[in-house]
């Protein structure tokens, strides 16, 4: 902000809205995640209670930011300087608003208008104003205009194109829900209490879901996680239920050691000892020590325990103690377009050159780890990717390459809630009309040596994978 605009008292709602546009612009032009833009435009911010506001706000527009720029190639007689270009992401908040109208249209705009001058543009002032009362006026037939896939469906062309490729019947269906506000889906901590015993405290009705999900609630309403009931006790998490899938699937044992090979935040860890009412060896490792310290006040909050290291999971030599495991949870880095609709940064942050350098590190991962499980273990790998590259590509050329290594089925009743596709390893939870998250799962056993020599003495079914 200019010294001049700072002398000038701002009315209510402009810094709202001049954070928000700083936020998107360096998103999109700057490339940082939306967390850390929103940590930055916090500063902006003259009350700390506007921040949940600042959030829908900058998360709106991200959602539709590809359409309000398509949109403004139009409008605009000609581009927008470089220097000016955070206008752009001003005028893609004021669409927003004006498409979610939870206040006056006129209000919007006057607070947009003066947002120009905190953000040291005054001379924009007009050309907002236009094009903001245009929008009010014509939004829809504007926005009925725009003919490109990219603006239609407000994603990035080359992910349109790598959608309908991998989900020939899905991929429409998919961008619309990615459009979508989440709703907020809760884990019910039933090392504490049941579903239906959390509801009950809570005065809520959970939705009945198949036996996939017995710990799964989905709010109708979202609320912030501190006005949840018994959440500081550790009797409910915040669990997507496409997520919830993963310690099911591993399907662990009391007191086996187990291994979570990318931990961080903590949310299948905890669910895994949950699960297993706290009776595993775990190791959780994680090479971000931020991250893993929000798995430790995870854990705490939740009374469980487990070994929390830092290390390269690719580099088993520099923190394994030799011991195996008998299972692996190997929830990979990934391109994160399952989880679009939560983190709308991805639209900007992922380019199609991404993707083969994510696959080869997920194939990476798994040749690391894959030393680490003993005979007649299991290893399960799982990513937040609805691109098949990220997901049975990978696992396809794993289990091609290394002896010893097989398909195991996934258990039931989680496995029931997948989607299988013929001759393909794994199977894929996709967005669809239970309003889950996207991902995908493989579960891979280790054959005993004998076995992997002569591959007609492998066991029947999953009997060799239990202990």
């Amino acid at each position: 902000m200019t010294d001049r605009a700072a002398r000038r008292p701002a009315p209510p709602g402009a810094k709202l809205r001049a954070a928000a546009a700083l936020g998107l612009h360096r998103v999109v032009a700057g490339g940082k995640s939306a967390d850390d833009a929103l940590a930055e435009a916090e500063g902006l911010l003259a009350d700390p209670r506007d921040r949940p506001a600042l959030r829908a706000l900058l998360y709106g527009a991200l959602r539709w930011h590809c359409q309000h720029r398509a949109l403004l190639a139009t409008l605009l007689e000609r581009p927008l300087p470089g220097r000016d270009q955070v206008i752009l992401a001003l005028l893609s908040v004021g669409f927003w608003q004006l498409r979610e109208p939870r206040q006056p249209g006129y209000a919007v705009v006057s607070a947009c208008v003066e947002a120009t001058r905190l953000l040291g543009r005054p001379r924009a002032a007009g050309l907002v104003n236009a094009l903001l009362r245009r929008f009010q006026r014509e939004g829809q037939h504007l926005l009925s205009r725009l003919t490109n896939e990219e603006a239609r469906h407000a994603c990035p062309q080359w992910l349109i194109e790598q959608l309908r490729a991998d989900w020939p019947e899905d991929w429409p269906g998919m961008l619309e829900r990615a459009l979508r506000h989440p709703p907020l889906w809760l884990r019910v901590n039933r090392a504490r209490n049941t579903r239906d015993e959390w509801c009950a405290r809570a005065g809520l009705h959970a939705e009945p879901l198949p036996d996939a999900w017995p710990d799964a609630v989905r709010l109708a309403e979202p609320c912030p996680v501190s006005e949840l009931p018994g959440f500081d006790e550790g009797l409910v998490s915040v669990q997507d239920a496409a997520a919830q899938l993963a310690a099911p699937l591993l399907d662990v044992g009391s007191g086996m050691r187990v291994l979570d090979a990318c931990a961080a935040p903590g949310g299948k860890t905890a669910h895994l000892l949950e699960q297993a009412a706290g009776t595993l060896d775990l190791v959780a490792l994680d090479s971000n020590p931020a991250r893993l310290s929000r798995l430790q006040e995870t854990l705490a909050r939740l009374g469980q325990t487990a070994t929390v290291m830092t290390g390269d999971a690719t580099r088993p030599e520099q923190w394994w103690d030799g011991r195996p495991f008998d299972r692996i949870l190997v929830d990979a880095p990934c391109s994160g377009t399952g989880v679009i609709r939560r983190h709308p940064d991805i639209r900007y942050l992922r380019r199609p050159g991404d993707i083969e350098p994510m696959a080869r590190r997920q194939v990476e991962l798994l040749g690391a780890l894959w030393p680490l499980l003993r005979e007649g273990g299991q290893l399960l790998y799982a990513t937040c990717s609805v691109l098949r590259a990220e997901g049975d590509a990978v696992v396809a050329g794993f289990l091609a390459a290394t002896p010893g290594a097989c398909e195991r089925p996934l258990p039931p009743p989680a496995a029931g809630a997948l989607r299988h596709l013929p001759g393909i390893p794994g199977a894929w939870c996709l967005p669809d009309d239970r309003d889950t998250d996207g991902f995908y799962y493989a579960l891979i056993g280790r054959m005993p040596e004998a076995a992997a020599r002569f591959p007609s003495m492998q066991p029947a079914g999953d009997a060799a994978s239990r202990t």
